[in-house]
């Protein structure tokens, strides 16, 4: 008896396993883009290209029409810039966009203040580079940033203008 509940478990196993396998197979990347709305977009640049390091790639807009057919937007068309941490086909997308508007939550001081995404994580060669950028630009350093994980590397963590905390980790050389 105890067998046969082993093989049903093992059989049950197997078909979530063969599932998955599945699932992961219809991606056409292992890439996902990130879409984030931001108030000021001159401020968010300044943030995460002269501060952080990301590079400007390009950009696109979405026209009114679409974003309201596509259920993007009410109706409004706007400008999305495409940033990544690197030129490259490969990286990742952070798509920017801005509508004007502050937001309507209140900026969280913590992580658990807030649902949805709340960070990012980057991992970088060196943080001296950053850190000092961030400081150019007034930038608070949230805790103990940089706080030591090893002998290697060091976690960093801030938030960008509208409140979205990024963590930085890489070697303080």
């Amino acid at each position: 008896m105890q067998l046969n509940g082993i093989k049903t478990l093992m059989i049950g196993c197997g078909v979530l396993l063969s599932g998955l396998a599945f699932s992961q197979s219809n991606f056409r990347s292992s890439q996902i883009g990130m879409g984030v709305v931001v108030s000021d977009m001159e401020r968010s640049l300044d943030f995460y290209v002269n501060g952080i390091g990301m590079v400007q790639t390009g950009k696109f807009t979405i026209n009114g029409e679409f974003g309201k057919r596509g259920g993007l937007t009410g109706g409004d068309s706007v400008q999305v810039q495409i940033l990544k941490l690197e030129n490259s086909p490969q990286a990742s997308d952070w798509k920017l966009m801005s509508f004007g508007k502050k937001a309507a939550h209140s900026k969280p001081k913590f992580i658990q203040d807030d649902t949805g995404v709340q960070y990012i994580t980057i991992q970088v060669k060196s943080l001296k580079g950053i850190i000092q950028r961030l400081k150019e630009r007034k930038v608070t350093f949230l805790g103990s940033s940089p706080t030591p994980l090893n002998k290697d590397a060091h976690f960093l963590l801030v938030q960008d203008p509208d409140g979205t905390f990024v963590e930085l980790i890489g070697s303080l050389e």
